[in-house]
This record gives structure tokens, C-alpha cells and sequence, in this order.
């Protein structure tokens, strides 16, 4: 099995982000490490010292739970536990929270932060602007000072207020499950970035995670799943291993109640008229098709659909009558996104129902479904808010949109006049990776690195002033088809995250993405204090080589994001401060051993990376190395099995699986040794299934095929079996035809339709013709 160590493509995107490592040092003296950036900050003389015995002082009540949240992050942090007072009581140095009176536009979420060398004051209109100011005041007793040593606030005025009012992260419960601890440790990290919206995905095809009373079923059938392949069936007893979970209603009015405290509002997102198979597994005779169904073990996009009869909108509106007890916010999501009309368009019965409701077409159908919804929840002081398919029909006036198939969605609804939540995929989807180091976990291989995160424009240039103002503000997804576990979860919300948060918060004229990195260092020695399983792959150094012929290679350094100096060592020992800084390819003779780390102020970012160079591993590629030959659906897959443990991720394209080493060196090799998995295809494309390709077996099982170019000669040829070994794999050798080129592109593609599973590409090597 491949280890998690060794996750993503070494080539496999060209439009890699990753940059040679030429970036100065950053200054020895770093810049105050705010994140977000505040929107007015003015240096003074001198500082403040923050010590264990500096009391805080809070006369409000209001006032006094913040000072207590403060005194908590401290402890944490810092191993400072200080003193909350009602008044000075003449201590000559105190930090004070205060809630006073200010303008009657100013927002609720604005603060003041006022630091003297004898006093600091925290002040604000309203205790969620207090919150942030008791943040921001933390990150600055938080920044690179060790713990249980005094630290020095520089004396400073700050006048801060957020630029949007939404500032959002979605988590996605449905696909898999988090415990309400995780969903915590999630919402304190949410707050201490100043976010305020936590939208939570309940339900889909793959699980109904919330408990209604009325419909137990829901949880019961709905809330378990029987895994794909190997993962879904238990070794021990040889049976299905359900995959469950479901929040009851005590566990998520603890979870609304924590968010509260930190000034998180929670929105429930409930799927309608699709994404909704769970539903239909637990109550059949909500769904458009008769007989029953299952809970989906499947990725990607179902055709199921709730039918329109009265009985279902009765079952809905129960449904979201509990819901609105649960959740005092003021939104209620109802999805509408990748509703596959073809059961409508299908059934005699939704045709017939169509034409009693007086809607002209599918489309028009759906836009019922928002309207009778919106009309429920409204009658329940709620507002709706659904993907942006949902304006495909007249939507009600006060319906809100979140814009994810681009910005062009929330455009037309801002012309409408409707408010608007940008989240477009192209930017803000966290399932999609962040680098493409090899260690990257499982996830869509369309990269979204941190600088994309950090360069997106919620306010589309297109909009009038006026418009404008219907932006709410951005938010940031994490769909969990690939995000097993919730380390997953953080790797690909962290430091991206931050990156958001500045963008809603910050004014945009403030924004500077080397401002941003020079901060973040400060920021990624918060997240190991919290224990947060922060992403280290944009911060790890790649190590690459060329062959240059006589024994000798061209090694090449990287780091996707370019912050510090790249040092490295060629003796085997780990780099240091004062290993030599890297500027060129170095020209090393093999066998040779390389690390290397990216250092700022002296130390280094992550544990430094290490790769051993000899004559094999030139002629051996693992599939992260390879290309895809076209360009369909890529995705970054982990193994079903084994059931315990971890599990072997490969790069696949699903439309068209087919690895390309590109300049394969063939002088003088007889056969190529490929190590095959076989994985499930477990997949619901809808209308992208025929774009699946299936080249033609010309044996039972197919043929492992090895070409010069995707389209080109036949090089080599071997039978598949029709199982892989008992480990899951198996190394299939194919002997080259002679003649052959010196060097090709080495094409390797596996023949038939196999469906329902698929065999995948896990190494690669070239061996040479025995002597």
C-alpha cells in the first residue's frame, strides 16, 4: 500500500502554482501578524506588557463574558490566566472591555482597540464587536512570543469594522460524518478569523444527518449508508459495515449555542427537490419514481427528485417547522442546486401534476418548490436562501442567492435586486487541492491555491452602486466526498481559511497578498497551538530532478507559495539556518540524498522534505508522476480498502482513464512493470456519463496497453486477470516490441468496460533488457 506520505501529481498539472524558492528572507522584524488585516491601525510610542498578573476589567456584563473569552485564549496560548475584575481598583495597568455608546449606523460587528504603555482598551457598540476586538487583541499577545513569557503590545490605535456583513464557511455533514466536538474545534477556529456564518450541509444522497422527530425514519434509514467496495464490508464477520451518523436535537441546539457565543450564526441547509436520495431511501413515497431506493454510496449528481404531491409538501413543511425551531437564525438553506429534471420529465404522474399547479415546465416546477418553501418559512420569520439553479425560475422577492457556478449567478440576482453570497467553485471550493505536491490528500486535483483564495473579488466590477449593496459578503465550501476523516477536513479549510476572512473583513484598498504572507507565519503557530491539522503542503519544499546524462542530475527546489528562503542539504543531514540558501538547479552525481526547508526568521516552516536519487528511481514513476492523456475528469481517489488503516490514493481521470509518462528513456529497456489497483467506480454523472470512454478489450478481462502517444503504435500488450491479488494490487509486465523507440511517450491505458469498478495506475517502472 502507498502511504499517505506520497498523496499527489509530481507532473501532472502543468499550471502549477509552485514557484522557485528566490524570495528574500522575511524581515527580521515581522510586521504586527493580523489576520484579518484591521481596517485602520495607527503605531505609537512604546508598548504595553501583557503579564500573568495583568488584570482585565469589565463593568458590563456583556463586557465581562468577553473578558472571559479573552482570559480562556490566553490560557490557552499563552499560560497566562488573568484576573476579571468590575473595576481598576487602582492597578496602574489593566486592560479594559467596554461596551459604549457609538453611531447609530455604525455596524454591530465594529471596534475600537486602544493600547498604551498603562492601559488597554478594548471598546465597541455591542458585544459581537467587542468579541473581535478581544480577537484581534490576541493575536497581537499571540505573535511570535513563546509561551508563559510577557508579551509586549505595541502602543497602537485600531478602528475596525468589516467590510461584509456575511463572512462564511460551509461544512459538508452529509457525505461524512463529524462529531459535535470537531464541529466545536471547527467554530472556535471560525471565530478567531471573525468569521460569523457557519452554513452546515445536513442533508444529501449519501446521509440525512438531523433528527426530526415526526420522521424517525429520516435518521434510522437515511442516516446510514453501506460504503463502497472493501470499505463496506467488515473482514472480522464478512457482513456489511454501515457507515452512520446523525445530530440529535439536544446535540444541535449545544452546537447552535456554542456558535452563538462566538457570534456564529448557524444556517441549516435542508436539499430540495434534490440531493435528497437519503429521504427517499427512508420514505419511498416521497420520491418521482416508484419502488424503493438506497442511500447512495455514490459520488456526483443523482437524478432523484421529491415528487410534488401535496403529501410531500406536507412532509417538507414538517420537516422545516422543526428546523425553524432549531435554528434562530435568520436563514434557512433549501439547496436547489444539480436538480436532474429526468424523473420529472419522465413520469406521466409529474407531468399530469405540472398542469394542475399551472407551472409550464420543469424549470417552472422547481421555482414552485422555492415558492412554497419561501412562503412556510417567511410565515416563520425566516428567510430563504438557495445555489443559484434556483433563479432559473421568478424567485420571491426576498429570496437570497449563493452564487457557486461562478460569479455570473449572484450578478443576476444583484441586478434583480435579490441579496447574494458569492461562493463560486472556480475559488472558494476547499474539496478542490491547494498544491500539487505529492502529499496531498484525496480531493479534486483542480488547484486552488492559497493566492487564488486570497485574490478573489466578491463585488463583480459589473454592478451599479446600488447593486452592489446586495452582495452579503463571500463564504468559503468544504464538500467532504473525499474528506474521510477530520484531519482531511482541516488540511483543506487550513490556511485557506484565512485567506477568506481576510478578504471579508479587510477593505478591499487595504488587501496585499505580501502583507498577507509576511503575516502568516505568526498565523500557522496559532493553528499548532490549537491543535489545528493545518495544511503543510504549500509551506513543504518539492524536490525534482532532471537527468543530465553521465551519471548526473539537474535537482530543482520549490514551494508553492514562495514565503522564506529554500535551504538544503546533499550529505543526508537536515538543513539548517545556515545550510546554503537555494537560487539555481544543482548539478549532483547520483546516488545523492537531498532536503530541504523553508526558513523564515531563522526557523523552518515544516519538517524539511528528503528524496534519495540513484539510477532506479529515474526509471521508476509513481502515478502522481504521470499525466493524464486527456483532459475529463480528474480526480485524486483513495482505495476502498483495507477496511482499517490507511489506504492508497491514486490520480485518475474517470472519462478516460489513461496515464502518460511523458520522454519515457527506452534505450536499451525490454519491459514496462505497472502495479494496478482496482478500485469501485462509484459515480452518478447524469448527463456526463456518456463522456466516458471504453477502449475494446480483445480478451475476457481486458488488456493492459502501452503505447507511443495516447493514439499511437502498440507498443507492448498483457491480459488482465480477473482479480487483482490478495493485497489488492498486481504488477503486470509488458514486454516491449523490438524495435522501439529511444525514448516515447509512454501511453498506459486499461481496455473494456469494468464498471462497476475500474482499474487504476499506482507505479510505474522501466526495466532494462537482461544482460
Amino acid at each position: 500500500m502507498k502511504l499517505f506520505r506520497r498523496l499527489l501529481l509530481l507532473a501532472l498539472l502543468p499550471a502549477t502554482v509552485a514557484v522557485a524558492a528566490t524570495a528574500a528572507e522575511m524581515p527580521a522584524q515581522p510586521p504586527l501578524s493580523l489576520i484579518p488585516e484591521p481596517a485602520s491601525l495607527a503605531l505609537r510610542e512604546g508598548a504595553f506588557e501583557l503579564r500573568a498578573d495583568t488584570p482585565l476589567v469589565a463593568a458590563d456584563p456583556r463586557a465581562a463574558q468577553v473578558a472571559r473569552q479573552f482570559a480562556g485564549y490566553l490560557q490557552r496560548s499563552r499560560g497566562i490566566a488573568p484576573q476579571i475584575r468590575d473595576t481598576a481598583a487602582g492597578d496602574a495597568s489593566a486592560i479594559e472591555f467596554r461596551i459604549a455608546p457609538v453611531a447609530a449606523d455604525a455596524s454591530p460587528e465594529a471596534y475600537s482597540l486602544d493600547v498604551s504603555p498603562q492601559r488597554i482598551v478594548v471598546s465597541a457598540g455591542d458585544a459581537r464587536g467587542l468579541f473581535y476586538g478581544a480577537v484581534t487583541l490576541w493575536q497581537l499577545a499571540t505573535s511570535g512570543v513563546d509561551k508563559g513569557v510577557p508579551a509586549r503590545i505595541p502602543a497602537l490605535r485600531i478602528d475596525d469594522t468589516p467590510r461584509f456583513a456575511w463572512r462564511g464557511l460551509m461544512l459538508d455533514s452529509a457525505r461524512h460524518f463529524q462529531s459535535v466536538d470537531e464541529i466545536k474545534q471547527l467554530l472556535d477556529a471560525m471565530a478567531l478569523h471573525k468569521l460569523n456564518t457557519f452554513h452546515w450541509h445536513l442533508t444529501d444522497d449519501q446521509g440525512w444527518r438531523l433528527q426530526i422527530r415526526k420522521y424517525p425514519k429520516l435518521t434510522q434509514v437515511g442516516g446510514c449508508r453501506i460504503p463502497a467496495g472493501d470499505g463496506g464490508i467488515d473482514p472480522r464477520t464478512g457482513k456489511p459495515a454501515p457507515y452512520c451518523g446523525f445530530y440529535t436535537q439536544d446535540q444541535v441546539r449545544e452546537i447552535v449555542r456554542y456558535a452563538g457565543e462566538r457570534h456564529i450564526t448557524v444556517v441549516p441547509e435542508i436539499n430540495i427537490p434534490g440531493h435528497a436520495q437519503a429521504a427517499m431511501a427512508a420514505y419511498p413515497e416521497l420520491s418521482s419514481v416508484d419502488g424503493p431506493t438506497r442511500v447512495s454510496s455514490e459520488w456526483g449528481v443523482h437524478k432523484y427528485l421529491f415528487n410534488a404531491e401535496e403529501d410531500t409538501f406536507g412532509f417538507l413543511e414538517d420537516v422545516m417547522a422543526e428546523v425553524v425551531e432549531l435554528f434562530p437564525g435568520r436563514y434557512v438553506h433549501i439547496g436547489g442546486d444539480e436538480a436532474v429534471k429526468q424523473q420529472w420529465e419522465e413520469s406521466p404522474r409529474a407531468q399530469a401534476r405540472m398542469r394542475e399547479l399551472g407551472v409550464a415546465n420543469e424549470a417552472q416546477l422547481q421555482g414552485y418548490f422555492v415558492k412554497r418553501m419561501a412562503r412556510f418559512l417567511a410565515a416563520h420569520g425566516k428567510r430563504v436562501i438557495g445555489w443559484d439553479e434556483i433563479l432559473e425560475s421568478d424567485l420571491p422577492a426576498d429570496a437570497a442567492v449563493m452564487s457557486w457556478r461562478g460569479i455570473e449567478g449572484g450578478t443576476e440576482a444583484a441586478r434583480k435586486g435579490h441579496d447574494v453570497v458569492m461562493s463560486p467553485v472556480s475559488d472558494l471550493y476547499l474539496d478542490y487541492l491547494q498544491t500539487d505536491s505529492p502529499d496531498e490528500p484525496p480531493g479534486r486535483p483542480t488547484l486552488i491555491p492559497l493566492r487564488k483564495a486570497y485574490d478573489f473579488e466578491p463585488v463583480p466590477a459589473a454592478l451599479t452602486p446600488a447593486q452592489a449593496r446586495h452582495i452579503l459578503g463571500l463564504q468559503a465550501n468544504a464538500w467532504t466526498e473525499h474528506m474521510r476523516t477530520f484531519e482531511r477536513v482541516e488540511h483543506a479549510i487550513f490556511p485557506r481559511i484565512a485567506a477568506v476572512a481576510e478578504t471579508g473583513w479587510t477593505p478591499r484598498a487595504r488587501k496585499d497578498y505580501t502583507g498577507f504572507l509576511a503575516r502568516l507565519p505568526a498565523q500557522l503557530a496559532r493553528y499548532r497551538h490549537a491543535g489545528i491539522d493545518y495544511a503543510r503542503t504549500p509551506f513543504d519544499v518539492r524536490i525534482d530532478a532532471t537527468p543530465r546524462g553521465n551519471g548526473t542530475i539537474a535537482v530543482t527546489l520549490s514551494q508553492p507559495v514562495g514565503l522564506g528562503t529554500i535551504r538544503y542539504t546533499v550529505d543526508g543531514s537536515p538543513p539548517t539556518p545556515a545550510s546554503p540558501a537555494y537560487g539555481a538547479p544543482l548539478l549532483q552525481q547520483l546516488p545523492v540524498e537531498v532536503q530541504a526547508a523553508a526558513f523564515v526568521d531563522g526557523r523552518a516552516l515544516e519538517t524539511p522534505t528528503s528524496r534519495r536519487f540513484d539510477a532506479a528511481s529515474l526509471l521508476q514513476r509513481e502515478d502522481e508522476a504521470l499525466a493524464m492523456c486527456s483532459q475529463g475528469l480528474m480526480l485524486r481517489l483513495e482505495d476502498d480498502g483495507p477496511f482499517d488503516g490507511p489506504r492508497a490514493i491514486y490520480n485518475v481521470d474517470i472519462f478516460n482513464p489513461c496515464w502518460l509518462w511523458r520522454d519515457a528513456p527506452l534505450d536499451g529497456i525490454g519491459a514496462v512493470d505497472v502495479v494496478a489497483g482496482r478500485i469501485p467506480y462509484y459515480f452518478q454523472l447524469a448527463g456526463d456519463e456518456p463522456n466516458r470512454r471504453f477502449r475494446p478489450a480483445r480478451s475476457p478481462h481486458g488488456e493492459l496497453e502501452v503505447r507511443n502517444g495516447c493514439e499511437g503504435d502498440l507498443l507492448a500488450s498483457v491480459p488482465l486477470p480477473a482479480e487483482p491479488d490478495a493485497n489488492g494490487f498486481v504488477v503486470l509486465r509488458a514486454r516491449l516490441a523490438t524495435p522501439h523507440p529511444a525514448t516515447a511517450d509512454l501511453c498506459i491505458v486499461f481496455t473494456g468496460d469494468t464498471r462497476p469498478t475500474m482499474w487504476v495506475v499506482d507505479r510505474v517502472a522501466l526495466r532494462p533488457v537482461a544482460p
